[in-house]
């Protein structure tokens, strides 16, 4: 089994994490060789998701993991707060990441981008990897090729760090680019309590909805002369990601550049 791809897994005691961790434990393809968490504890992987022991001990520190049991690709769903820093330390170790954490800026993707083609490694940045998800900003984007007035609400729970969702900002991203800026709505319009129109993006607007309750779901809306048309995509749990994460993991390993977004990885 020595063609096995090698993974780590950051942000092990999370959510995503823990899906990550028990997908990786059940692909033959796959070897789980590190988890990394700062507040799990010293704590068996595979007790750590509900399964038999695995001997993978989870740890607080990244390099040391890296240095110790030398992945192939590191997984990561930690926080918007430390993902460019377990980035960066992966690929210096010529480590490949897949990064599902959003709210790195478009600057440190850019500094991602560069410091992979210096390296000569690759590197996956997806703000979903649900391929349902995929499919709703497709659409999207041929939406908007006809219908260009649109705006975007997305729903999480309340304990989301990052507003909008990068789902959202990637869906911006997609149809502004078949769609040319220009400011939506009354010109005069005068918004009565701060925000309440959204956020602006390209001249439309994107809506954050953050509740108890809410698992992830977004909807982007376009409006035409007497009609409207609106793609919704609803997520019901995290298992649902883990397809695109597990072709993510198996893709980075043929790449030598970062790619950015999930829709670059499927045919």
């Amino acid at each position: 089994m020595g063609d096995r791809i090698r993974v780590g897994v950051v942000g092990a005691g999370g959510r995503m994490g823990k899906e990550v961790v028990k997908m990786v434990l059940q692909d033959d393809a796959l070897e789980l060789v590190a988890a990394v968490d700062h507040s799990a504890g010293e704590v068996d992987a595979g007790s750590l998701v509900g399964v038999e022991t695995t001997g993978i001990i989870v740890t607080s520190q990244l390099e040391e993991a890296l240095l110790s049991t030398k992945p192939d690709v590191i997984v990561d769903f930690t926080t918007p707060s430390s993902v460019m820093k377990n980035t960066v330390t992966a690929i210096q170790h010529g480590v490949r990441p897949v990064v599902g954490t959003t709210g790195l800026s478009t600057e440190e993707i850019d500094d991602i981008r560069t410091l992979c083609k210096d390296k000569g490694i690759g590197a996956i940045i997806a703000p979903n990897f649900s391929i349902g998800a995929f499919l709703m900003m497709q659409f999207a984007k041929q939406a908007a090729k006809y219908l260009p007035n649109v705006e975007i609400i997305e729903y999480h729970g309340d304990q989301k760090l990052d507003a909008p969702s990068g789902t959202a900002v990637k869906t911006a991203e997609l149809i502004s680019e078949v769609r040319e800026e220009r400011r939506q709505g009354n010109p005069n319009e005068e918004e009565k309590i701060e925000g309440a129109r959204g956020g602006y993006y390209n001249g439309f607007r994107i809506h954050s909805v953050r509740l108890p309750g809410i698992f992830a779901q977004q909807e982007v809306i376009f409006g035409g002369h007497g009609e409207s048309l609106k793609i919704r995509h609803d997520s019901y749990e995290r298992a649902g990601y883990m397809p695109g994460v597990n072709l993510a993991v198996k893709k980075v390993m043929e790449l030598h550049e970062l790619v950015y977004g999930f829709e670059h990885l499927m045919d």
